[in-house]
């Protein structure tokens, strides 16, 4: 503990020192400086959480990964989830998986923790959000050498970490041998709908029945998430007939449906270019008890924009809103280039500005499409404040440039059509 509290402290001063521009005590004073009385009103982890904002504000990665190193000494620290999937998610981002390797393999410096199987767990799946897949094994293998008993919840964690690296071969292999190797762990339903999804993403939508079947046998009761994975995968793929027939089994099992599985047939509807229909389901929503989410809404924008129904797609964004939902990326990714391309560029940017206040932020792409129309249309001002807030933003200036005048005349806007 005391180390952790010496180890905080140092970080705490650099961290007010980046903040603060405070006065320093003659050289050679005869007396000290008092130190001022703590502020009552401060909350316990203030000093933590300080800490915590300068990691997300760094820019220099070899600094983040040795600083991040350094906050880890304090437990406190290591309970804030969020900035390990930042530190994480931003490195590997950048290709520095040996960043990742670094700030993860130290956390087991800290036997306290790591044999506790749910930080265990969090390590595994860091790992599997970094695209690591075999350092989520091998840790996963190490666990006992680390004193950290291993249960299903270790084992899910690990499928769930081959299943984010995109990588099916070792997560099927895993759900094999595992079992095999630790007669203690036995799959579970959380196993089952891993191992479905994966299959699911990988079009293997047969084999994912199969795995049904499979777990039915074993005693794992299949329950809501295993069949909306499954509805959603079949009506990705157009399979309409066998969606039905994940409807029936829920009646059987008097598994009630709820909006995700709505959903997935929202989003099969669409790909099928049969939006009336899927306006249709939509308005039953209600009377089924089902409240509509912004993934229902964005199902009906994005088919009346793919069918060129802007004025129906403008109608449903305003419906989403007014059913207390909030756009997403999504929404807007939808929406702003259909609005650019018909020259309604005021709500373009409004809506550009709107996703960028929600951290729901478009791609480079799309920002820079509305600055370029903007530019064309003798709106220079307009263009210009976009780019510079977009910058403030974490956006790359190579990213989003200031539109120059042979890109604003390249842009085919219905004004000079």
């Amino acid at each position: 503990m005391a180390s952790s509290s010496s180890t905080l402290s140092r970080l705490f001063r650099c961290s007010r020192a980046r903040h603060a521009n405070r006065s320093v005590a003659a050289v050679g004073s005869r007396k000290p400086r008092p130190v001022p009385s703590p502020n009552p009103m401060r909350r316990p982890d203030q000093g933590v959480e300080e800490v915590v904002g300068d990691l997300f504000n760094e820019r220099d990665l070899h600094r983040l990964v040795s600083r991040f190193k350094e906050a880890s000494a304090c437990r406190r620290f290591r309970s804030k989830h969020r900035v390990y999937e930042v530190a994480v998610q931003r490195l590997a981002a950048a290709g520095r998986h040996d960043g990742v390797e670094e700030i993860l393999e130290d956390q087991k410096r800290y036997g306290e923790d790591i044999a506790r199987e749910g930080f265990a767990a969090r390590v595994i799946g860091l790992y599997g959000k970094a695209g690591m897949a075999a350092a989520a094994e091998e840790t996963f293998r190490q666990l006992p050498s680390l004193g950290c008993c291993r249960t299903a919840l270790s084992f899910n964690a690990l499928l769930s970490a081959c299943s984010a690296a995109a990588d099916p071969e070792r997560i099927d292999e895993l759900f094999r041998s595992i079992p095999a190797e630790c007669p203690g762990i036995a799959p579970d339903k959380v196993s089952y709908n891993i191992l479905i999804k994966s299959m699911c993403r990988r079009s293997d939508l047969d084999g994912a029945m199969c795995l049904l079947e499979m777990m039915e046998e074993r005693g794992a009761e299949p329950n809501l998430i295993t069949f909306n994975t499954l509805l959603d995968g079949f009506y990705s793929h157009g399979r309409f007939s066998d969606a039905e027939k994940i409807w029936e089994l829920m009646a059987q099992k008097k598994c009630q449906p709820d909006v995700k599985s709505f959903n997935a047939k929202l989003r099969g509807l669409v790909l099928g270019s049969r939006t009336t229909e899927a306006a249709e389901i939509v308005e039953r929503l209600p009377g089924m008890g089902l409240r509509p989410d912004t993934f229902t809404f964005n199902s009906l924008i994005k088919g009346h924009c793919e069918a060129g129904n802007l004025d129906d797609a403008r109608k449903v964004f305003e419906n989403l809103t007014k059913n207390g939902c909030r756009p997403n990326r999504e929404t807007f990714e939808t929406m702003v280039p259909r609005l650019c391309q018909a020259g309604e560029l005021d709500l373009a940017l409004s809506m550009c500005k709107e996703s960028i206040s929600r951290k729901c932020c478009v791609t480079a792409e799309i920002l820079q499409e509305v600055a370029d129309s903007l530019s064309a249309c003798s709106r220079a001002d307009d263009a210009e404040k976009l780019v510079k807030l977009s910058w403030l933003k974490n956006y790359d200036e190579m990213s989003v440039r200031m539109p120059s005048p042979s890109a604003a005349a390249a842009v085919a806007t219905p004004e000079s059509a």
